[in-house]
């Protein structure tokens, strides 16, 4: 039946779901191990919310139903399309995928941190940068004592590597 002979209050509103964080067309998903298990735990907080939807009102319960069953669509295809990578495996003087780099960053005294890791694992409040993001792009396969240089519209920001480690 055409969607113009239904009763306007039979429409349902179709949940918007904001899009996980941004991995490009044809990017092989890497995750970390730990990136991997907040993924799964995600699901089951997912799972746990869905079950325990308890509203009286129907359509405010499909419509919250839709919205988590979304949710959850888009992560089990993050899930699927996981790969993990064994930092155990990288080479330790290098800045490969899961290493741990420890940064001078341009004329800044204090040197700073930062895991290179899976978008979905990504937080800068973490210290952990996305390994498609143009600063990881730019430091991997480098090495301690490398520099990198990102630049800037206003400078060029000077990245010294100053140490690499894997957990």
């Amino acid at each position: 039946m055409s969607r113009g002979f239904v009763k306007e209050d039979d429409q349902e509103e179709v949940p918007l779901v904001p899009p996980r964080a941004d991995l490009p067309m044809g990017v092989t998903n890497y995750v970390t191990h730990r990136g991997l298990e907040d993924l799964e735990d995600e699901k089951l907080r997912l799972i746990a919310e869905r079950e325990a939807l308890n509203t009286t009102n129907e359509s405010e319960r499909r419509i919250a139903l839709n919205h988590i069953n979304a949710k959850l669509q888009l992560l089990n295809n993050r899930i699927v399309s996981a790969k993990v990578v064994d930092v155990k495996k990288q080479p330790k003087d290098e800045v490969r995928f899961g290493a741990i780099i420890t940064l001078n960053i341009g004329a800044k005294k204090k040197s700073q941190k930062y895991q290179i890791v899976g978008v979905d694992e990504a937080d800068i409040a973490k210290e952990k940068i996305s390994f498609v993001s143009p600063i990881a792009k730019l430091l991997t396969n480098k090495k301690v004592g490398d520099k990198a240089v990102l630049k800037l519209a206003k400078e060029d920001r000077i990245f010294e590597i100053m140490a690499i480690h894997y957990e």
